[in-house]
């Protein structure tokens, strides 16, 4: 299959990609599952932007660099905060049914999220990245140039090694179709990693089911750096209860006034920092996880109820409904919470335009590492470097032009010397153990001594994962397994790394942070 360019993932990264490309351009969207099935489609609170006259773009960037513990990269938070109205006039150009408050000079309803100095969150209800997404997706079925392969697992880049070029370009990627198990070889000179990030690492998180890092783990694979992977955002508010899944309790919840609260009614978050639940999420999930631990509780509670349930019906809904289906009344009582995995600020390095050490390869959302999120992302950032970034992203895939590379013709993917598995089984035991051995060695507070074990015991799953790669006839499971197994060790080989804690990254061996804040960048080379 031939394309000029193929993305991979159907979240708001890739999708801003795509309907910000020159129409004339054939473009391919891969997605796992079907094309709303991603961590934007659940996204509540809504996109970060100034857009107010009382906000600015100054104390955007500063609440930004604050947040991420002074690793964020100036330049990029800059660039992308700057870019902010811009990409949500083009959400709204589109069609995107933000909540409206004809009372503020933007016309829309703004809310506050912890971290942030100012009301400038934009969003739909509680339900922000629904409405985003699911506008989005009817443009992409209904434009002509695009092919949508959902339902579709990427399984490696092609790159020119394969080739036996001595440079060194991706020219596209093999794919499996889940349904039919066949493999398919799709070419482009164009190729966009925007597989989200890799939550499912873990054992408790708010990402979906395909948050498997396979994006990071495929162009790491390539050769492409990766840095910063040491740290991954807990969200310290996810719905505690045994039927809940992993429902994500809005940050906007405390940012209109939320209060964290052990069982008997205590508040907990004043003695931690003068912000108190409108600290930045590193600090409000360590005291979380402090507070659990120190009384032997299995959650604390979320207390909103001094709200007008009215207030409440129109600014939750979707959290509303959700907690009712478990007997829990907002209006009336306070919500268990515990803290899960939820984002990964760390990434695929690349430039302000998506642009990978690797010719032809471009990263962009969760998947990359453009500086913004430093040691701890600002609550609603995520989406706004996925709209900023992708279109960026476009401009820089039309300037390069069009290499339709005829007469290149891609080898096909070899299954001859592989056969049927023999005991999938093991591939599910793998899978529980890798995210059992991350959450409980490589979690919110971690120690040299937990680090050097679950290295030694990655090092032999990985040993054993791609073993069962080399000689078995490939799945869907299997590929995020083994993508899995690749960034859990990235993540542990940053860790260890940093001598210091930082932002998201706590150490008990080293309390302390360093006076120079400096990034991990991990090189294959």
């Amino acid at each position: 299959m031939n394309f000029d360019v193929v993305i991979v993932g159907s979240g708001l990264a890739g999708l801003s990609v795509a309907l910000n490309l020159d129409p004339a351009f054939r473009i391919a969207i891969i997605a796992k599952r079907s094309l709303s099935h991603s961590a934007s489609n659940l996204a509540q609170g809504g996109i970060a932007a100034v857009l107010d006259s009382a906000d600015s773009i100054e104390s955007h960037v500063r609440d930004t660099i604050i947040a991420g513990a002074g690793l964020c990269d100036e330049f990029a938070t800059r660039f992308i905060v700057e870019n902010g109205r811009t990409a949500v006039e083009w959400l709204i150009s589109k069609g995107v049914p933000f909540t409206a408050d004809h009372n503020t000079e933007s016309g829309f309803h703004l809310t506050r999220e912890g971290g942030h100095s100012h009301r400038r969150i934009i969003h739909a209800a509680d339900a922000t990245g629904h409405a985003v997404l699911s506008t989005l997706i009817v443009h992409a079925r209904q434009h002509p140039n695009i092919t949508l392969l959902e339902y579709h697992c990427a399984i490696d880049l092609v790159m020119s090694g394969r080739l036996g070029f001595p440079y060194q370009r991706c020219f596209g990627l093999y794919v499996l179709n889940i349904k039919s198990r066949k493999i398919l070889t799709i070419q482009a000179p164009h190729t966009v990693l925007a597989t989200g990030g890799a939550g499912k690492v873990y054992l408790y998180t708010t990402n979906p089911d395909t948050a498997t890092g396979d994006g990071i783990a495929m162009a790491w694979r390539a050769g492409a750096r990766v840095a910063n992977m040491e740290f991954m955002q807990f969200h310290p508010t996810c719905l505690y209860h045994p039927y809940a899944g992993s429902f994500l309790i809005s940050e906007a919840v405390r940012g209109e006034g939320g209060l964290l609260k052990l069982p008997d009614g205590t508040r907990f978050m004043p003695q931690y920092d003068e912000r108190a639940e409108l600290a930045p999420r590193d600090i409000v999930v360590r005291a979380i996880d402090f507070e659990i631990k120190k009384h032997g509780i299995d959650c604390v509670y979320l207390d909103i109820s001094h709200q007008p349930a009215v207030f409440l019906h129109k600014h939750f809904p979707t959290i509303l409904a959700r907690c009712q289906q478990f007997g829990i009344d907002i209006t009336r009582s306070p919500i268990p919470i515990v803290p899960a995995a939820h984002y990964t600020c760390g990434g695929v390095v690349t430039d302000l335009a998506g642009r990978t050490d690797i010719s032809g390869l471009y990263a962009v959302g969760e998947t990359s590492y453009t500086g913004l999120h430093g040691a701890n992302r600002l609550a609603s950032n995520s989406l706004l470097e996925c709209l900023v970034i992708g279109r960026a992203s476009a401009r820089a895939i039309e300037n390069a032009g069009l290499d339709t590379m005829h007469n290149l013709k891609l080898p096909e993917w070899d299954e001859s010397r592989v056969s049927d598995a023999d005991e999938e089984v093991i591939v599910a035991h793998n899978w529980d153990e890798v995210r059992r051995l991350m959450w409980n060695h490589v979690g919110i507070v971690r120690s040299d001594k937990r680090l050097a074990q679950a290295k030694r015991r990655l090092v032999l799953l990985s040993d054993e994962i791609h073993e069962y790669y080399a000689n078995f006839r490939i799945s869907c499971d299997l590929l995020e397994l083994r993508n899995l197994v690749d960034v859990a060790l990235l993540i542990v080989n940053s860790a260890r790394s940093r001598l210091e804690s930082r932002g998201l990254h706590f150490s008990r061996d080293w309390e302390q942070s360093l006076p120079t804040a400096r990034s991990t960048v991990l090189s294959p080379k």
